[in-house]
């Protein structure tokens, strides 16, 4: 690959972030202005670039939204969003700030949209329960204030239980329904890693590595996974292993993308982690089996992939293959990256796009977008993950890590 190409994209990429950032309305991480942020805070450090200046002025333009009356909680598009972007900034030394007194006002708030989400089976990793929980388990992490660990605490342990509670038990499996479709009140069993049972085997896998939370969590995340592989397709032709939703009434069909958002690759990726948080070697072989099927999916007909972003793209793809190649060193992952990260460079080809990229829509329309989620500003930080040589670990905002 021509790594002059990549260099060149990723400056019209920022050169457009730079005059199109107000186009997001949002301040959350995977579509807002934090996560155009957390583009240019890594941009600035591929450059060897100091000045943050734009970066920062993000971040103050969210928190002077919330000051004005923004009360959008979702880890996605709000300010659950947010404050994960100010934790990871802070984590990796970007920025100094005291987040325990920046966000404990709206810690309360948030821990309640969490509460009213879980409670009402509101799952969903991008704009429900799991999102919430995953901000909260980064502050747990992160912080250095006691009170503010001894309160997290408290959120994610009543957070585990409203899990147990939501659940489904079928012998030694657990599943979660929730609502799959946007248009109306069907009811079902989604597999995703955006919105369905993939995320909260990663939450439980992280929840699981924890000492405070072992005990709650592993159990769940056993009887999750084991529900998952139930429906793992042993002849798929080519095609997918599993399907995205299992419906109510018990109908699926095994006709996924390749794909961060649905399909086996997200499934895929956390089944590896949950195989190696659990010791589990057998589940580990699996997913490494899994991925490998999903390597050999390149045409377009067995991928469904139309476009270069990160939610359902060449770039969300080439990002989660290059993780598995950090983790596993096989061969057959850095190929996939590789012909991942090419197929992503070649669709920069709207004459009227950003940078060459459009977001590919339902009914094979296309939209410009500078989101990190599905548009340019993930494109350049996959990119930047590509060229720099130093470890980044922005991915992290996707559940992939």
């Amino acid at each position: 690959m021509n790594r002059d190409t990549f260099y060149q994209k990723l400056e019209e990429i920022n050169q457009i972030i730079d005059q199109s950032k107000y186009e997001e309305n949002n301040i959350g991480v995977l579509s807002g202005l934090s996560g155009i942020a957390l583009f240019k805070f890594y941009y600035n450090k591929f450059l060897n670039n100091n000045d943050h200046d734009l970066g920062s002025m993000l971040l103050e333009q969210s928190i002077a939204s919330i000051n004005q009356g923004y009360d959008y909680g979702t880890y996605c598009s709000g300010i659950a969003g947010l404050g994960w972007v100010m934790d990871h900034l802070e984590k990796e030394e970007f920025i100094e700030v005291n987040l325990d007194d920046l966000f404990c006002d709206l810690d309360e708030y948030l821990f309640d949209l969490m509460k009213k989400d879980l409670q009402r089976g509101d799952y969903d990793f991008l704009h429900g329960g799991i999102g919430y929980l995953f901000y909260f388990l980064n502050r747990f992490e992160n912080t250095t204030s006691a009170p503010a660990k001894k309160n997290y605490k408290t959120y994610i342990l009543e957070s585990i239980e409203l899990l147990k509670k939501g659940s489904e038990t079928d012998g030694k499996t657990l599943k979660w329904i929730s609502n799959i479709s946007s248009k109306n009140s069907e009811k079902g069993y989604n597999f995703s890693l955006s919105h369905g049972m993939s995320s909260i085997v990663g939450i439980l896998t992280k929840l699981s590595q924890h000492s405070a939370f072992e005990e709650k969590a592993r159990p769940l995340l056993e009887g999750a996974v084991t529900y998952i592989l139930k429906y793992q397709n042993p002849d798929s032709n080519g095609f997918s292993l599993f399907p995205s939703v299992i419906h109510e009434n018990g109908h699926y069909e095994y006709q996924s993308r390749v794909a961060w958002c649905y399909g086996d690759l997200g499934i895929g990726i956390r089944l590896w982690f949950a195989g190696k948080a659990l010791q589990n070697t057998s589940i580990k072989d699996n997913a490494i089996d899994i991925l490998k099927h999903t390597a050999k999916r390149t045409t377009t007909a067995q991928t469904l992939v139309q476009d270069a972003g990160l939610c359902h793209g060449s770039f969300g793809n080439a990002q989660m293959f290059s993780r598995m190649y950090k983790e596993t060193h096989m061969d057959v992952f850095k190929d996939a990256y590789d012909f991942w990260l090419q197929d992503g460079i070649h669709k920069a080809y709207h004459s009227d796009g950003y940078a060459g990229f459009k977001q590919w829509k339902a009914k094979d329309t296309w939209k410009k977008e500078i989101s990190l989620l599905e548009g340019i500003a993930g494109i350049g930080l996959s990119i930047i993950d590509y060229l720099a040589d130093f470890e980044t670990n922005w991915d992290e905002c996707l559940m992939i890590s």
